[in-house]
């Protein structure tokens, strides 16, 4: 030992120092044990925490995009539901129209037909205006169109909205007949209606698989993100 020296047991600091370093580096594995990271703090690693932040951010972020999303499939299943109701109620129109086109039937065989066909008109109104998810609509005809989240950066996926009330089928509140003539004629008008319908709930049944698809999308790349962080 130097005669010099004011340490009085160089051994005993180089074990307190040697004890320090390893508290230390039992501190770091219970951080990252009770973390799961191996970079817990930026002191760590500079880089590497500063990109694990910002995918951390991202994958946070994404949660809104999912949440908007079956928003969306929400919207375009209640929009489904009542457009099978509106088809349903167009089959039954048409039947009732055909039973009044038998010009052998009397005045208040008719008339009952008739009243009965009105009456399924006029239920189509109400599905439809009763078609509402959270307030939206895409069937109503009142909303061109609506556009979801589709990724952490704001873009969005477009719905294109696809009425099905009367006017969007090609009737109207007066539609109806007044005599078995005008209850012939009123089939294919019908027919006309319940092609125009399926063709547009064809149309919104892809638009909701490009929203399944895309919510697929999102939870495995926020899966990817979890894991990388």
């Amino acid at each position: 030992m130097a005669l010099n020296s004011v340490n009085t047991n160089s051994g005993a600091m180089i074990a307190l120092q040697n004890l320090n370093s390893t508290n230390s580096d039992l501190q770091i594995t219970q951080q990252r044990i009770n973390t799961g990271k191996k970079i817990g703090s930026a002191k760590d690693n500079g880089a590497i925490w500063a990109t694990a932040k910002n995918q951390s951010a991202t994958a946070s972020s994404i949660n809104a995009v999912k949440d908007s999303l079956q928003r969306g499939q929400s919207t375009i299943d209640v929009a489904l539901a009542a457009g099978d109701t509106v088809t349903d109620l167009l089959g039954k129109m048409k039947e009732k129209a055909l039973a009044a086109s038998d010009t052998s039937l009397n005045t208040a065989s008719f008339n009952a037909l008739k009243s009965d066909f009105n009456s399924l008109r006029d239920q189509i109104t109400k599905a439809v205006s009763n078609a509402k998810f959270n307030g939206a609509s895409i069937i109503d005809g009142k909303t061109a169109k609506l556009t979801y989240l589709a990724n952490s950066d704001g873009s969005g996926i477009t719905v294109n909205s696809k009425t099905l009330s009367l006017a969007g089928i090609g009737l109207s509140a007066g539609t109806s007949f007044t005599d078995a003539a005008a209850a012939k004629t009123m089939i294919s008008t019908i027919d006309t209606a319940l092609q125009t319908a399926t063709n547009k709930l064809a149309s919104l049944g892809t638009s909701s698989t490009g929203l399944d698809t895309h919510l697929t999308f999102v939870g495995k790349l926020q899966d990817s993100l979890d894991a990388g962080v």
